[in-house]
């Protein structure tokens, strides 16, 4: 069952069958994701087929790790099997 564990919390947890993997990075559906370690960040980037990406920092025990997690809030028409999911970096263990 693929997670992503910071700072000693379980952040996503999901059945194999629910998350979606791109360009190797696992996607959590977000209803997999626990959201209370996610804070709003105005970062965000652009990827040239799959749209714009927003970020989310994950605060853990009052430990932030800034734009760790990031989704596609309108994924271009060729990504649309990650809409509604968040992935992780940053140090984020995500396991599969």
């Amino acid at each position: 069952m693929p997670k992503a564990i910071w700072n000693g919390a379980v952040i996503a947890d999901a059945r194999d069958d629910e998350v979606e993997i791109v360009e190797n990075n696992v996607y959590f559906p977000i209803d997999k994701v626990n959201r209370s370690y996610l804070q709003d960040s105005t970062h965000s980037t652009v990827c040239p087929w799959k749209g714009t990406a927003s970020y989310y920092s994950v605060v853990v025990d009052g430990k932030v790790n800034e734009n760790a997690a990031w989704y596609y809030r309108q994924p271009s028409e060729k990504a649309q099997q990650i809409r509604d999911h968040v992935a992780f970096w940053r140090g984020v263990d995500v396991q599969r």
